[in-house]
């Protein structure tokens, strides 16, 4: 069995999205401890880097967070160096990905499951109380990306998730009011209005 510890989610687009060097070295720290972390019985596992003043704390190191940060980081380098660098991490997460399938697989379905949890707690509590809960959907709805990341890793996702992740998003259709992209701009290009419909507009706040 995995061990699961609930980490916060927080990602908004009041918060300064993290420059390129900030997620690369995320990057370049979780593949050096990636093997570790495969074979471990962790979903979460501290990244053990840390930031520089002003910047954002790391999450911690799963699989979901390395690949999101792989695709903020593509759409924010700025710089041929960064571009460089980039590729060279994205070869070696692949190269991991295709050595370690089966762990790879393993460690993803577990993360979604984690997160599958998570994202409907709070469209529960959304749907108890859209008042007390409707603002906090900035930051919550990037459980639902790495929903959509995570899902992709996994070969044999259970139809009972499939199904679970399913009525959610017609639950989330009721309520969503369609609008901009809710997180930076600079981002968006990584997170295309399909299939990342819900970042592109808010939920109700009374329902």
């Amino acid at each position: 069995m995995f061990r699961i510890k609930e980490e916060r989610f927080k990602h908004s687009k009041g918060q300064k999205v993290p420059e390129a060097e900030h997620d690369l070295r995320y990057l370049k720290s979780g593949i050096e401890q990636l093997e570790v972390y495969l074979l471990s019985q962790e979903v979460y596992q501290p990244i053990g880097i840390s930031t520089s003043i002003g910047e954002s704390p790391y999450p911690q190191l799963t699989l979901g967070n390395l690949l999101l940060a792989q695709k903020r980081a593509r759409a924010t380098v700025q710089t041929q160096f960064q571009r460089s660098k980039w590729n060279l991490l994205s070869q070696e997460l692949e190269a991991n990905r295709s050595h370690w399938r089966v762990a790879w697989g393993k460690k993803a379905r577990a993360e979604f499951q984690a997160r599958l949890n998570l994202w409907g707690e709070f469209l529960e509590e959304y749907g108890r109380d859209p008042e007390a809960n409707f603002d906090r959907y900035g930051y919550e709805v990037g459980r639902r990306v790495l929903l959509q990341i995570l899902s992709a890793e996994v070969d044999d996702l259970k139809e009972t998730n499939q199904e679970a992740l399913a009525d959610m998003d017609r639950f989330l259709e009721k309520v969503f009011v369609p609008g901009e992209f809710i997180w930076d701009i600079k981002l968006a290009s990584s997170f295309p209005s399909m299939p990342y419909w819900y970042l592109y507009g808010c939920i109700k706040r009374n329902c």
